[in-house]
């Protein structure tokens, strides 16, 4: 007997009913230039290599490169659960696709033929973050998951080089120190160097704690080994800014840090002032990720009360409302000049980051709350016919 999965088939609060009845009207909304996917998207990365393309993550298991523009999308697929995380190798020769995945793995694909790759097996629950980075000329691949252990792997083998352990819950983001990238960025392919190098990496959990490690590659006597990889945590750690969940860290390109909080804000924390909180962002609800055009002086945040939002960095005010989104907003990226968002709802939305952009989406929603009033106006005159209300009218001047 065939199962049914339609919600009106079941039984069904007044509030339920009335809030399908919501989401369904909104989602005709044409806002952001919609591209609907098939499932909910749970991730968003720019395309390292095209500034007019993304990678999206799915709950079906399936990644998806998309080109904005055309709305073209390539599918990589393999999993069959859903994918949380993506990230994409320093190395372009091709890039190489990685995606946490609820099956306690890392799944990995060639950019350029879309097969897959090598599989990452070592957490004992969902993967939740991933970031690369290229040191002491080793790619290294960086997981974090609901285990609370990150895993720093080497790529061209597979091997688990080391499990940091120091979380107490789930581990949600990973993100690496910008001022930190800078020479290993500036050298990718260095493997004679007879110096160490080092990166810092921040990563934050469930339990409210951002820590730092120190990931330090010494380079091998030997020139046909590897460099040895070591770790150490900062002795000032935990770091904890936020009440409770961080769902996102992001470094400027200054060295500030970005994050994202399900105690419903985000923060500037200053790198001059030792990551202590400088500007804090209130939303009404859960921030689930969080964006920065340094440049230009804006941050961009993406809510669970199915907003993006724009702020001004310097003031900490909230510039622009992008609405759009039908289900709660989980991802959110700024490339080629525009804010790129996905949620819940299965949808892609983008817009310009620039003030013509947002006086244009202002008019817009001036125009449509002035609809709205105009239609419960009209609503209200139509309830009664004109005889109806002459007839009433007759009525009060008897009873006077």
């Amino acid at each position: 007997m065939s199962r049914s999965t339609d919600p009106g088939h079941f039984f069904q609060t007044t509030a339920s009913i009335d809030e399908g009845t919501r989401k369904a009207s909104k989602s005709k909304n044409k806002k952001g230039n919609p591209i609907k996917l098939t499932s909910k998207l749970l991730a968003i990365i720019p395309d390292l290599d095209n500034e007019g393309a993304v990678y999206v993550a799915e709950a079906a298991g399936v990644v998806r490169r998309i080109v904005l523009e055309s709305k073209t999308t390539t599918p990589f697929t393999g999993p069959m659960a859903p994918l949380t995380s993506l990230c994409l190798s320093t190395t372009r020769s091709p890039r190489t696709l990685f995606a946490g995945c609820w099956d306690k793995t890392i799944w990995s694909w060639s950019t350029a033929t879309r097969a897959p790759g090598r599989r990452f097996v070592g957490h004992t629950d969902f993967v939740k973050c991933v970031v690369c980075v290229s040191l002491g000329g080793r790619e290294l691949l960086f997981s974090g998951a609901a285990d609370a252990t990150i895993i720093i792997w080497d790529v061209e083998t597979g091997e688990a080089l080391q499990t940091l352990k120091g979380h107490a819950r789930g581990v949600l983001s990973l993100a690496v120190n910008s001022l930190s990238l800078a020479d290993s960025l500036d050298n990718p392919s260095k493997t004679k160097s007879t110096e160490s190098e080092s990166v810092i990496v921040f990563s934050a959990g469930s339990d409210r704690e951002i820590r730092r490690w120190t990931i330090t590659a010494t380079p091998s006597s030997d020139s046909t080994l590897k460099s040895t990889i070591s770790v150490t945590s900062d002795p000032n750690d935990p770091h904890t800014p936020h009440e409770t969940s961080i769902n996102q860290l992001t470094f400027s390109p200054s060295g500030d840090l970005f994050t994202a909080s399900s105690d419903k804000s985000a923060q500037i924390l200053s790198r001059t002032q030792n990551f202590a909180p400088d500007t804090t962002f209130p939303h009404p609800d859960f921030v689930r990720a969080v964006a920065v055009d340094e440049g230009k002086g804006w941050v961009v945040t993406a809510c669970r009360d199915e907003e993006v939002r724009v702020w001004d960095s310097g003031s900490g005010k909230c510039v622009i409302v992008l609405a759009g989104h039908y289900e709660e907003v989980t991802g959110v990226v700024i490339w080629g000049g525009k804010v790129v968002s996905v949620g819940i709802d299965g949808t892609v939305r983008s817009w310009e980051l620039s003030q013509g952009e947002f006086e244009r989406v202002r008019k817009e929603d001036d125009e449509e709350k002035e609809g709205v009033v105009k239609e419960e106006e009209k609503g209200k005159k139509s309830l009664m016919t004109v005889e109806e209300e002459a007839e009433l009218a007759a009525l009060m001047d008897e009873s006077d």
